[in-house]
């Protein structure tokens, strides 16, 4: 559902005050078009903002809206591929999609977050027959422990409320959406057993239904910090930016920084990489989100700047450079002292090995190696198939093209 937010301001069924549904994609299997947590609008006219597939269920969405919208109560449809009936609704890939649909009523706590387009915030909805919602107006700092708010919806059995935090929290903290299910609390052992408790006689019992909830949490955009004012910066920036990041171009030499094909970043610093990284750090504007590219190709800088990096809890640290360049640059950080297993983290030289060459490619690469580092497990095992990054093969980084006339200056 957040992710409608920058839209729904200028969306005229929001504007002109009619009914709306929101279904929200809080469950997928198999091949899917659109991740956990992508919503499509329908008005009480039929009218949409959103997309959940492309084209494959919408119109069934669109349609179970509008009863939801009649009947006044939320619905949760189900979404998979049909062999035996090639005209059923569904999904041509293959996947399957859990979707639910929520009627929005004058007054609903969901429609709060809406006003809330430029600040973090996040949505804890309750799916099964409970019902419910908290709003979260700082993920970040939210702890599940100690939220009235989320004790009314989950209730607040200690074994329930620990079990929340514990999936809860993670989920907003990374500004991500998930589905997370709870054992009611009936269903939990309690610790205190009394001999009368042990006396009575055995009871059948039904297993009662887990507590659901789905969670989504809306963080400012993560930060891409791109160190070297050259080239291969001037053309990381935008991919950055396709990406969602933040992005900020820092370099020690004004001269270079301040060049206008480096006014296109979100922001712009002058001023020594290290000494940078460690103030914005020290000012909390640092998380785990955060993604750290260093393009200086030069000693003075980059040592530095590694030591500092490599000490943070950041997604991506990367370097670029030769891979006699690297070897130097291990044994520089080992002598300063820099853990052998913070090495492990180092992303150098710099990228996945597509045979990237010019600056545009060299950001396809980068970029492409910091989407595989934040995807699933598989992206990161060496030997997994697809392309490998650059610091676990050997060989030269570029490939030499036949129009080349001279050794690119990277290999």
């Amino acid at each position: 559902m957040l992710d409608l937010m920058p839209s729904l301001g200028s969306w005229r069924p929001a504007v002109s005050g009619q009914l709306c549904a929101v279904a929200t994609i809080v469950g997928t299997g198999g091949s899917v078009p659109r991740p956990m947590g992508t919503s499509m609008m329908v008005s009480e006219h039929g009218e949409i903002l959103g997309s959940l597939s492309g084209g494959c269920v919408e119109g069934a969405v669109v349609e179970a809206a509008l009863e939801a919208m009649r009947d006044g109560g939320p619905r949760l449809e189900s979404f998979g591929y049909s062999s035996e009936d090639a005209f059923a609704v569904g999904l041509t890939c293959g996947g399957e999609l859990e979707v639910h649909i929520q009627p929005l009523t004058a007054g609903a706590p969901e429609l709060s977050v809406f006003a809330q387009t430029q600040r973090p915030t996040a949505l804890i909805r309750r799916l099964d027959a409970g019902g419910g919602v908290v709003v979260v107006n700082d993920p970040v700092r939210f702890r599940a422990m100690e939220s009235e708010e989320l004790a009314k919806l989950v209730g607040d059995h200690p074994a329930t409320l620990f079990a929340a935090a514990a999936q809860v929290e993670p989920l907003l903290q990374g500004g991500r959406a998930g589905l997370v299910r709870l054992a009611a609390p009936e269903g939990c052992i309690d610790g205190w057993v009394t001999t009368e408790r042990l006396a009575l006689p055995p009871r059948e019992e039904t297993q009662p239904e887990p507590i659901t909830l789905f969670v989504e949490s809306r963080l400012p955009a993560a930060r891409m910090l791109v160190f070297g004012a050259n080239d291969f910066g001037a053309a990381l920036l935008p991919a950055g930016q396709l990406l969602g990041y933040d992005v900020t171009l820092c370099d020690a030499r004004a001269a270079f920084a301040q060049q206008s094909r480096f006014a296109g970043a979100d922001q712009v610093v002058t001023d020594w990489p290290h000494r940078y990284l460690e103030s914005e750090a020290a000012a909390g504007r640092i998380d785990a989100r955060t993604v750290v590219c260093i393009l200086t190709h030069d000693p003075k800088f980059d040592i530095p700047l590694l030591e500092s990096a490599l000490r943070l809890n950041l997604a991506y640290v990367g370097a670029m450079g030769s891979r006699r360049s690297h070897r130097q640059r291990v044994d520089a950080l080992l002598d300063a002292g820099t853990p052998p297993e913070s090495l492990e983290r180092l992303h150098s030289p710099i990228g996945l090995d597509l045979g990237a060459v010019t600056p545009a490619e060299v950001a396809v690469s980068i970029t492409a190696e910091i989407i595989a580092e934040r995807g699933a497990p598989i992206h990161k095992t060496p030997g997994a198939p697809g392309f490998p990054s650059l610091k676990d093969v050997s060989g030269p980084i570029h490939s030499v093209r036949q129009h080349l006339t001279q050794e690119d200056p990277w290999t």
